[in-house]
C-alpha cells in the first residue's frame, strides 16, 4: 500500500488531517476513519464525475450515497445552483448526521461546502480536490461560499472540513491550463512568506509545468504547510490571513469585471500577483529587480499578466466590494520583498490608478 503523507490542522476540537498520496480515492480505510456518516451526498460536476466519482463511490460502499453533478467553472459557483443541492438533501431527507463530499475543484468545494455550513445550521464536510489550485489552497482553511454578480464570494461561511483527501493521480487527467493556473498559488504562497520556495519553482518550472509527480508532491505539502500554520493562528482572518489574499483583490475584480467567463480564478490571481508587485514597486517599496521576477515567473507559467479592453475604473468599482475594505477603505496586500508581503490601507491612491492603466487594455 502506498504511502499517504499526512498534514494535521490544528483547531482544538475542529482539527482535522489532509492526507497527500497517490490512488487515495481508492482507500475505502481513509474514508471511513474519518467521515461515519451513514447518509453522504457527493457533489461533483460534468467534467470531473465521469472521471472519479465511481471511483470514490466504490469507497464509500455500504452507505446511502446520492450524487449531484453541477455544469463545470466559476460562473455555475451561484445561489441557484447551491439552492439545488439544497433540495437535494431535503427531498432526500438527510439528517444533520449526513457529509457532504465535494469532489472536484475550487468551484465545487466552495460550493458543496457553503451548502455543508448551512444545511441543519451545519453538517459534516469532506474535501476531495481534483485541481492543483483546490489541493494546494481552496480545500484547505474552511473558507466556503458562492459568487454574486457584484463580486468574489460575497456569500458565505467558515466551515472547516473533517478530512481533505488529496489524490495526486487525479492531477493527471487535469488540462495544461488548469495546471498553469495552479500554480499561480504556489507563487503566492512564496512571495508571501518562502523565498526559498519562490526560487525553488524558478529552478523546477519545467517538471511542475509537465506534470512531474514528485514535483507536483513537494508543492502541494510545502503550499498546505504554509497554509495551515496561517489558518491554525487566525482561522477567520482577523489579520495575519489576509495574507493569503495577495493578488487576490486584483484577481477577484477581475473576474467579476468579466462575469466569471474568461478567466480561470489561478489566471486572475496571476495577473492579480504582478500588480501587486508591480504596485509595490511604483511606491518605492520592492526593488525592480525583485518585480521583474515575479512578472517573468508568471509569465513562464504561461499566465496573463494584461486584460485588453477591461476599463480601469471597471476593476476600481469591483475592488471596493473587496472584503478587505475597512471604515471605507480599500486595503491590500502588498511586497517588501519577495517573501515578505504585508496587509496595508496606507498608500498612495494615484499609485493604485497607474497600476490598473498599466494592466489594462481599456480606456479610463
Amino acid at each position: 500500500m502506498r504511502t499517504v503523507d499526512i498534514l494535521n490542522v490544528a483547531l482544538a476540537n475542529r482539527s482535522y488531517p489532509i492526507l497527500i498520496g497517490a490512488d487515495l480515492l481508492g482507500r475505502a480505510d481513509l474514508f471511513a476513519a474519518r467521515c461515519a456518516a451513514r447518509d453522504i451526498l457527493i457533489v461533483s460536476n460534468t467534467t470531473v464525475a465521469p472521471l472519479y466519482l465511481p471511483r470514490l463511490a466504490a469507497s464509500l460502499a455500504g452507505r446511502r450515497a446520492i450524487e449531484v453533478t453541477l455544469p463545470d467553472g466559476e460562473a455555475h459557483k451561484t445561489l441557484a445552483n447551491m439552492a439545488r443541492v439544497l433540495d437535494v438533501l431535503v427531498a432526500n431527507r438527510f439528517a444533520r448526521d449526513c457529509a457532504v463530499v465535494a469532489l472536484g475543484g475550487g468551484v465545487v468545494g466552495d460550493l458543496a461546502g457553503f451548502v455543508a455550513a448551512t444545511y441543519q445550521r451545519g453538517v459534516t464536510f469532506v474535501q476531495v480536490p481534483t485541481t492543483l489550485l483546490a489541493q494546494v489552497d481552496s480545500a484547505v482553511g474552511g473558507k466556503t461560499g458562492v459568487n454574486h454578480p457584484g463580486g468574489k464570494n460575497l456569500i458565505g461561511a467558515f466551515h472547516q472540513p473533517t478530512l481533505v483527501v488529496s489524490d495526486t493521480t487525479t492531477l493527471a487527467t487535469l488540462p495544461a491550463r488548469e495546471l498553469r493556473a495552479g500554480l499561480a498559488e504556489v507563487i503566492k504562497y512564496g512571495l508571501i512568506c518562502d523565498a526559498v520556495l519562490f526560487g525553488w519553482l524558478e529552478a523546477h518550472l519545467e517538471p511542475l509545468l509537465a506534470g512531474d509527480p514528485a514535483a507536483l508532491a513537494h508543492v502541494i505539502r510545502r503550499s498546505c504547510e504554509i497554509k495551515t500554520a496561517v489558518v491554525a493562528r487566525d482561522e477567520r482572518e482577523a489579520g495575519e490571513r489576509a495574507l493569503l489574499n495577495l493578488g487576490h483583490t486584483f484577481g477577484h475584480a477581475l473576474e467579476a469585471a468579466t462575469s466569471y467567463k474568461e478567466w480561470l480564478h489561478g489566471e486572475a490571481v496571476g495577473a492579480g500577483l504582478v500588480m501587486a508587485a508591480d504596485m509595490s514597486h511604483d511606491i518605492g517599496l520592492l526593488p525592480a529587480a525583485e518585480a521583474a521576477r515575479v512578472r517573468t515567473l508568471v509569465e513562464r507559467v504561461g499566465l496573463p499578466t494584461r486584460f485588453e479592453g477591461l476599463a480601469p475604473q471597471a476593476l476600481r468599482d469591483h475592488m471596493r466590494l473587496d472584503k478587505k475594505v475597512q471604515d471605507g477603505q480599500l486595503r491590500l496586500v502588498l511586497l517588501r520583498r519577495i517573501g515578505e508581503a504585508f496587509l496595508t490601507a496606507d498608500y498612495p491612491a494615484a499609485a493604485l490608478t497607474r497600476t490598473l492603466a498599466r494592466h489594462c487594455g481599456g480606456a479610463a
